[in-house]
């Protein structure tokens, strides 16, 4: 199936993820216990093995190949929200050295951010959360999204936008 792929048999890529799908996702689901976070970062690991495998020089180390891409995917997101606390942490701690009153825990404003969030619209969630959340660079984002850097810094900007419109109504 692998080398179907690699000589033009887009057809062989349906076959792979029929194959492969759910083992990736017992994998994945194996570093985070969730579920739905296990399907995304199986869908970020297919990414990069659609984008990848004509580089893959043996085929026959597909499983393994594959497989370690899954893991670095779950180890990258083990890594992110074990820091995203302490990034939230951070911010909150400069708004309360420049004076603004926080008269909400840390947890109230992060879930209303991460409603802020789920208020834009789906190309802006998906920029936000690729920018800040999985901080893939606007080089990377591009190539994962197949769009150009400029269209990403554009999304970006707006999204941006939107989401302080939508905060500064929430906080």
């Amino acid at each position: 199936m692998v080398v179907d792929y690699q000589n033009g048999n887009k057809k062989s890529m349906v076959l792979l993820v029929k194959r492969w799908h759910a083992k990736f996702c017992h994998r994945a689901y194996m570093y985070t216990k969730d579920i739905d976070s296990a399907q995304d970062i199986v869908q970020d690991a297919w990414q990069v093995i659609i984008n990848k495998i004509e580089f893959l020089d043996d085929p026959n180390a597909f499983k393994t190949w594959a497989n370690r891409i899954v893991i670095n995917k779950s180890i990258d997101w083990l890594r992110k929200r074990k820091r995203e606390p302490q990034r939230l942490s951070a911010r909150l701690s400069e708004r309360q050295i420049q004076g603004e009153s926080t008269h909400e825990s840390k947890e109230d404003i992060l879930l209303r951010t991460q409603e802020a969030i789920k208020g834009l619209a789906e190309k802006q969630q998906e920029i936000i959360r690729l920018f800040y959340t999985e901080e893939y660079n606007i080089q990377d984002i591009a190539t994962i999204l197949n769009i150009s850097p400029g269209t990403v810094k554009s999304r970006l900007f707006y999204a941006r936008e939107h989401l302080k419109q939508i905060l500064k109504h929430i906080l």
